[in-house]
């Protein structure tokens, strides 16, 4: 129904969509995605990914960690997710930004740093995971990267002296790294509070109407403000676009929601284009699993993570391939199989860090990219 269609499969394989043409040689994609069609000679294709796992929960700790951990009946995070890999290897861009936005969760969770530490959490924007980790990643909006009333500069500088007394007094008797970790997390929240450039990032009602008309409402919102995030000096951005576990009607459940994700993702691209940013930029469509290729008796689509389709594009990553494909029904990988330790690997090497060698944390070394996996070269730039 995206970007692997199937005109010549039977009629509950090839779906109720026709193909339309993109700008990328030799890439058809479904017609609900005239944006995307405009759009791929920018980005790449990777049709050949998979993992073999529909759990949710298994899934999605495996595309956003690079790792396979928790699933449906152990929930726990075993790994940390790019976002808080990102963080702690490279940082924020600007000083007085943020590392990492999660914004509209409403996923499976596993968007935190896990044993990397608190400091590398994301900052969440939106609606509230109702995965394993709701509750304990630092959540709010545009708001919270002020002062409240009442507190001005002086007073904060003179709070923060006092606390730094004590602090000092209860560090030399920490060997955990906790308080290491709090005054990361105190310096950070001064540079964002003192610099207002978050701040600034979050008013999208600032953007130019003609900018605001591209991206469109809801999701379109969404991109804009993560375009304006990376502008501002955050180095991570993840957005998630909804429910998409459609398991019956999906023809209805794609009618309402591929346009919208459409707008947004095209625009997006657009946009980091005509500024420039997409060069230094690295943006993924992605989720935790594909859909079966044959429609079921309730007219949906099933969990399938034996085969399905990625998109990519921008900072370090080779535009306008193709990479991999499927047999003539979708059902399995007939060409180049990756999976998302290889994925992540790719991420790393897009930006620049050796995924290969290891974290050094408190009493322990551990590799940054999963050892038993490599980058993909093809899409290298």
């Amino acid at each position: 129904d995206t970007f692997d269609m199937k005109p010549e499969a039977p009629s509950e394989y090839r779906g109720p969509y026709q193909s339309i043409a993109s700008s990328l040689p030799g890439l058809d994609v479904g017609e609900l995605m005239p944006e995307h069609a405009r759009i791929m000679d920018k980005c790449t294709v990777v049709r050949s990914f998979s993992h073999g796992n529909g759990d949710h929960w298994a899934a999605a700790h495996w595309m956003l960690t690079g790792r396979l951990g928790a699933n449906g009946s152990s929930r726990a995070p075993r790994y940390p997710s790019m976002g808080a890999v990102a963080s702690h290897l490279l940082g924020p861009r600007q000083s007085g930004a943020l590392a990492s936005v999660n914004i509209n969760d409403g996923g499976f969770g596993y968007h935190g740093a896990s044993w990397l530490g608190v400091a590398h959490n994301p900052f969440r924007y939106g609606e509230y995971s109702y995965g394993n980790e709701a509750g304990r990643l630092p959540t709010g909006d545009h708001k919270s990267f002020s002062l409240v009333d009442g507190l001005n500069s002086d007073r904060l500088m003179n709070r923060l002296s006092l606390q730094n007394q004590f602090d000092k007094m209860r560090s030399g008797i920490d060997t955990s790294g906790t308080f290491e970790n709090m005054d990361s997390i105190n310096q950070q929240a001064l540079d964002i509070i003192t610099s207002g450039r978050v701040r600034e990032a979050f008013h999208i009602e600032k953007e130019d109407q003609k900018t605001r008309d591209l991206y469109g409402p809801g999701w379109g919102e969404q991109a804009l403000l993560a375009r304006r995030l990376v502008e501002a000096g955050v180095r991570y951005v993840s957005l998630n676009t909804g429910y998409w576990d459609d398991h019956s009607n999906i023809q209805g459940a794609l009618d309402n929601k591929l346009p919208r994700h459409d707008r947004a993702v095209g625009a997006l691209i657009q946009d980091l284009a005509q500024r420039g940013m997409l060069e230094n930029t690295l943006v993924v469509s992605a989720g935790e699993f594909g859909r079966t290729p044959k429609i079921n008796v309730r007219y949906g689509r099933d969990h399938w993570g034996t085969a399905w389709s990625i998109a990519l594009g921008g900072c370090g990553i080779q535009p306008g391939a193709i990479i991999g494909k499927t047999n003539e029904k979708g059902t399995a990988v007939a060409e180049r199989e990756v999976d998302a330790g290889h994925l992540f690997h790719t991420y790393l090497q897009a930006l620049g860090i050796d995924s290969t060698k290891d974290h050094e944390i408190i009493g322990r070394s551990v590799p940054i990219g999963d050892p038993s996996t490599a980058p993909i070269k093809e899409l290298l730039a």
